[in-house]
């Protein structure tokens, strides 16, 4: 007969929980005018699923006559997908669609073989000042699908399904959990909820996909008696059930899915499986062969110094 130890875990080191196969701590980015906490890309991490890009927004005050500029800029082979806890922001892009995002709302984006887009804040809210707080992702598409129409698809905070029970509220974004399924429609299999925990309250997370995170936003959760603050990534041991337990009100984001054929490379604002496509819209981006905004016509980002090359999912440039 052979026996292996299994340690308890070692109150704060989180390396000692067998549930957590990886803890990233987001870095600090300046976007100018706002920080932002980047948990996705990681050198620890490729991936969680198809997720490949994962930033919290704020939260950020804004006074009167201030606001989020995020002039035009395009993207390929991907989808971006935008979720606000406060605030909101006007998001328009080149097939002309012009839409207002408010918090429990979702907008996602299919890039494809490319679009154009700019996020910014409206005169209304520039008028009275705001709050913004909320997350900002990307999923890359699979192989198949990366040179697809352009698409984009909003579900308002009602249409999204919302589970309570025993403490915890959860909505569901994207995805099929907790016995209910979300109305939007992903290019591959993703899950994707914003979680509320009353005191002391849990939650088992099911092995539903094969790679799944928790990312803190607010309070204090424990998983294995290991306690874990606000703005941290743990990407959960594929099919391991864990239960998520609130020390104090919290607040966190499950997200995951299949993950994808194979590593993507990413630079700036472009995701693809292929080197050569991302060094093609380099090109199509500085020759200005991409779809205009409508309605913000007369800006837009300019191509970054291109002898930063494309890396295998490890970096890459945001939006400036």
């Amino acid at each position: 007969m052979s026996w292996s130890p299994c340690p308890d875990p070692t109150l704060g080191v989180p390396s000692t929980v067998d549930a957590i196969e990886t803890l990233i701590i987001p870095r600090a980015v300046d976007l100018g005018g706002m920080e932002v906490r980047r948990a996705l890309p990681s050198l620890k991490r490729q991936m969680v699923g198809p997720f490949i890009f994962f930033d919290q927004m704020g939260p950020a005050e804004f006074l009167t006559d201030q606001g989020i500029d995020v002039r035009p800029h395009p993207h390929i082979n991907l989808a971006t997908v935008t979720y606000l806890f406060e605030g909101g922001l006007r998001h328009r892009d080149s097939l002309g669609t012009d839409r207002e995002i408010e918090p429990g709302a979702v907008n996602w984006m299919k890039a494809g073989r490319g679009i154009v887009h700019s996020e910014r804040t409206d005169e209304a809210r520039r008028r009275t000042g705001q709050r913004l707080f909320g997350i900002q992702t990307w999923v890359a598409l699979p192989e198949a699908q990366e040179e697809s129409d352009p698409g984009f698809a909003h579900h308002g905070a009602a249409e999204l399904p919302v589970i309570e029970d025993h403490g915890v509220t959860a909505r569901l974004i994207a995805g099929q959990a907790f016995g209910a399924r979300s109305p939007l429609a992903t290019a591959s299999e993703t899950l994707y909820a914003d979680i509320r925990l009353a005191p002391g309250a849990s939650l088992p997370i099911e092995p539903s996909v094969t790679e799944r995170a928790l990312y803190t936003i607010s309070g204090g959760i424990e998983v294995a008696g290991q306690p874990f603050a606000p703005a941290q990534l743990l990407v959960l041991r594929p099919g391991d059930q864990i239960v998520l337990r609130a020390a104090t009100a919290a607040r966190v984001m499950l997200f995951g899915g299949e993950p994808m054929e194979g590593p993507r490379w990413i630079w700036w604002n472009f995701v693809s499986s292929r080197k050569e496509r991302i060094e093609q819209a380099q090109e199509e981006w500085r020759q200005g062969r991409f779809d205009t905004v409508p309605g913000d016509e007369a800006e837009f980002i300019p191509l970054p110094d291109t002898n930063t090359r494309p890396r295998r999912a490890l970096g890459g440039v945001f939006y400036p």
